[in-house]
């Protein structure tokens, strides 16, 4: 490995004004409190790390060189770099809870047709027109069941159409991931692979249908094999069970130049598996690392990630929906992943003039 020179000794530090997180407290710490500190592969980390540095905020900006050239350099060096510059701090809610919830979220990838017919008649669409000035108002767009029963609805949504599904159950994941990459069948016949990235939504509040399940009593198990398990012996319900979340969600279609690449978070860089993580921005800053521990049934988490984007369903301080990466095998760790979670917060301190 080529060889790097070690960080330039720090001068005496102040700590960098903590950010305006009206639903955390962010509690200081020492490096050896954090478990699992130094074991981590850092290198893994260093892609989410590169990718921040896109769209890096004002505290992280300054950062960015010796994050370029820390790309080639050993674990060792880059940690040394880390706890020379940042100061770590445990997130607790603003009642003082340091205990939170980890789930996983994962880019699917499902088969599609351009145009409708039999066996593929289920739509995602593209934003209908004035459903921005509805959002700038303040109002909140048709519910799920309005879009699909109104004729006003749907006369909105007439020549929106991106693709059809063959399953509404996919469409659901993807209004729930926020986006994916579809096999698309063209017109012509020939098939391409494209993304569909979330565009905007209808502005109704989120309900988990798994939630709904339990509430009715009609599961114990509800991941979302187990809520496909219960649609697959309940498929007259699958209309109900999709109208228990009012939420909607639409698309834009995007080239997927690199198929190595993660869908782009709200901070507006690509995810990185197994690195990125959805916050609440109200409780954590966009492109802040994060150390992050769970120790639960589905994965044993002690690692660097990073906080690239969110999502209506995270809220809370100790919360995080993370990143697992395209295609099923991702999928199915995610639809299982909901255990213990605590984190710290990685914030630049700032040497003294």
């Amino acid at each position: 490995m080529p060889a790097v020179s070690p960080p330039a000794p720090q001068p005496t530090i102040a700590l960098t004004p903590l950010p305006n997180t009206p639903r955390s407290r962010w509690i200081a710490a020492r490096w050896d409190e954090l478990p699992g500190w130094q074991e981590d592969s850092l290198h893994e980390a260093w892609e989410a790390l590169l990718r921040n540095c896109e769209r890096p905020g004002a505290m992280f900006a300054r950062h960015c060189p010796d994050v370029r050239r820390l790309s080639i350099a050993d674990d060792a060096q880059q940690r040394a770099w880390l706890m020379a510059g940042f100061q770590p701090y445990r997130l607790e809610s603003a009642e003082g809870q340091a205990n939170g919830l980890l789930t996983s979220y994962y880019e699917p990838i499902f088969d599609a047709s351009r145009m409708r017919r039999p066996g593929f008649e289920t739509p995602l669409y593209a934003p209908a027109p004035g459903l921005e000035n509805v959002r700038r108002s303040g109002r909140a767009w048709y519910t799920r069941r309005e879009i699909e029963t109104l004729p006003e609805a749907r006369e909105a949504l007439k020549g929106r159409e991106i693709a059809w599904l063959a399953d509404p159950v996919d469409a659901m994941v993807l209004h729930i991931q926020g986006s994916g990459r579809l096999r698309v069948t063209e017109a012509d016949g020939t098939t391409r692979t494209v993304r569909v990235a979330f565009a905007a939504s209808n502005e109704q509040p989120y309900q988990s249908i798994g939630r709904w399940l339990l509430d009715q009593g009609l599961v114990r198990d509800a991941t979302w094999p187990g809520i496909k398990s219960w649609l697959a012996a309940n498929r007259q319900r699958t209309q109900e069970l999709m109208w228990a979340n009012p939420r909607y969600i639409f698309f834009r279609e995007e080239a997927l130049p690199d198929p190595s690449e993660g869908p782009r978070g709200a901070q507006g860089v690509p995810l990185t598996a197994g690195r990125s993580v959805a916050i609440d921005p109200q409780s954590v800053p966009y492109g802040t690392p994060l150390w992050m521990v769970s120790d639960g049934p589905t994965q044993m988490l002690r690692r660097l990630v990073v906080a690239q984007d969110t999502g209506s369903a995270i809220v809370g301080a100790v919360r995080a929906d993370f990143f697992a990466g395209t295609g099923d095998a991702a999928g199915q760790l995610a639809g299982r992943t909901r255990q213990n979670l605590r984190m710290w917060a990685l914030w630049p301190v700032t040497p003294r003039p």
